[in-house]
């Protein structure tokens, strides 16, 4: 063969391979891009905030820069919901996709309850399990642990690793409810073997002081519920003896668990990961620490907000300096709405000055009006969302369905609604209807309305002093009009009523109602 021809052909065959190796490697790279494209997903849970009690919705007398940052910076919805007034419930819905008055068992718990999410359900953290997320939880659970009854000096299970959860880091129920430990992948951290725990609701054990036996050695005083175990000087709901090494200290709960969900991220930051963080605040009892005792001039609530503001700053200090930010959505929102007076003496009331932690709605924590379910709703991805507000309907309960569209999986839950586009900030066509709930009792949002079947039961929650949304009467409101729900409009607009009580009813189940059986008054 000529050599001109020869250094042809293998000129030709050098650059073949080259051109054969460039496309694999380039598809190499694809897929890797794919890969590390995967966003991490991160759900910053607070626990009795307000609407009005973040700069961002309107309040002017106490500061959350951070939590505004992230308002200003993504989406910040005028329609968020949880699914509940109360605790328990709002929590298995945002984790389940399904309505929490499903489920009888989903209502405030005491600490020995037992698991109320079914280890065979589907959850959150176990649907990007399967599409190759890390999960893990950090703060409060109040979700129930065990079948019933939990020995607190073995590995504690079911719980949240039995439902998707490869970590947790957790308290059992709420902070000022016993155990007061924290309990880490079913351990509780901290315990000595020689000091076992032992755990009542109902019976005292002999010896041990209370809040109610015992004022003088409590420095927080009780106003109702809470005069049971003190630890750290403060009543809790519940008795506890033993396990004194474990025992948590109040006022550094929050910097704990940030330390928790900062190690979190940066132990798992080099593959795709899901985090909820769940923080304590501004739940009684109320103990800033040291360094924000003081700083917003409304008493402890008032301390802890600012406090948790901070927190949530640092976090995402922490995010931006692992490189995360521009690969993590987040979504910030509250259990439920604001309360003052919870159970004890702190001063919420007494100083609240010009705040309204409800901001313009009425009600709050417990209750059927707009407060107790409306609540701060923010969605952030730095450099994918675009800053803006929306005024569509958005539920934590659509959480799951939505997390499962953005990772391509099939998981739907029924009550469920994906709305992944409108978290994005891509599209405002939110909800249609939503079942709200509150100790029990439910009611209606469809539209611009809101509808409040009757209830017996006091108007108003003595304790806590918050209206509950009970009547006689039904109660419907057109929130775009009327947003305080002062005028209610059941016998001026009785159409509208009918066609939201049928709708409402047929959501319950209730295939069966006839509108001319409604009787208004």
């Amino acid at each position: 063969m000529h050599l001109n021809n020869l250094k042809k052909i293998t000129l030709i065959l050098t650059t073949t391979i080259s051109v054969i190796s460039c496309k694999t490697n380039t598809k190499d790279l694809a897929v890797n891009q794919d890969e590390s494209v995967k966003p991490n997903i991160i759900v910053i849970y607070t626990d009795d905030l307000g609407y009005g009690d973040i700069g961002a919705n309107g309040a002017t007398e106490i500061k959350t820069p951070n939590i505004d940052a992230l308002a200003n910076g993504g989406v910040r919805f005028t329609n968020g919901y949880a699914s509940s007034a109360t605790c328990t419930p709002s929590r298995y819905a945002l984790l389940t996709g399904v309505y929490p008055w499903k489920n009888k068992n989903a209502k405030i718990l005491p600490g020995t309850a037992p698991l109320i999410i079914d280890t065979t359900q589907m959850t959150i953290p176990k649907m990007l399990k399967a599409k190759g997320y890390h999960t893990g939880i950090v703060g409060k659970w109040h979700l129930g642990l065990g079948t019933g009854h939990v020995n607190w000096n073995e590995k504690v299970s079911p719980g949240p690793n039995e439902v998707g959860f490869d970590y947790s880091y957790i308290m059992a129920a709420t902070q000022d409810r016993v155990p007061t430990v924290y309990i880490e992948n079913g351990h509780v951290v901290g315990l000595d073997p020689n000091d076992p725990i032992e755990i009542n609701y109902k019976k005292n054990f002999e010896g041990q002081p209370t809040g109610k036996d015992n004022p003088e050695l409590t420095t927080m005083k009780w106003h109702h519920g809470h005069n049971s175990s003190i630890v750290n000087g403060i009543p809790r709901i519940g008795y506890m003896k033993g396990g004194d090494a474990a025992k948590w200290s109040d006022v550094d709960m929050a910097d704990h668990f940030l330390k928790g969900a900062q190690d979190y991220v940066k132990q798992h930051k080099n593959e795709p990961f899901f985090l909820y963080y769940a923080l304590q605040q501004p739940h009684v009892p109320r103990t800033p620490h040291p360094r924000f005792v003081g700083v917003s001039g409304m008493g402890p609530r008032g301390d802890v907000i600012v406090e948790a503001d901070w927190i949530v700053g640092e976090f995402i200090k922490t995010l931006e300096a692992e490189g995360l930010l521009e690969n993590t959505l987040i979504v910030f929102s509250s259990d439920n709405g604001p309360v003052l007076n919870d159970g004890y003496f702190d001063d919420a009331v007494e100083k609240i000055g010009n705040h309204t932690p409800a901001g313009p709605l009425r009600g709050g924590k417990y209750s059927l009006f707009e407060a107790g379910t409306r609540v701060p709703f923010i969605t952030y991805w730095k450099g994918q969302i675009q800053p803006n507000v929306s005024d569509a309907m958005v539920c934590q309960i659509d959480l799951l369905s939505s997390f499962a569209k953005l990772v391509d999986s099939d998981t739907r839950v029924d009550d469920s609604k994906e709305l992944l586009d409108v978290l994005l900030g891509k599209s405002k066509d939110g909800r249609e209807e939503l079942v709200i709930e509150a100790t029990s009792r439910t009611a209606f949002r469809k539209g611009d309305w809101a509808m409040i079947p009757p209830y017996k039961g006091s108007a108003i929650n003595k304790q806590v002093n918050i209206e509950t949304g009970n009547s006689k009467k039904y109660q419907l409101y057109n929130l775009k009009e009327d947003i305080g729900q002062h005028h209610n409009l059941a016998n001026s607009n009785p159409e509208k009523l009918k066609e939201l009580i049928v709708a409402f009813e047929l959501i319950l189940g209730n295939t069966e109602i006839k509108t001319e059986q409604i009787e208004l008054k």
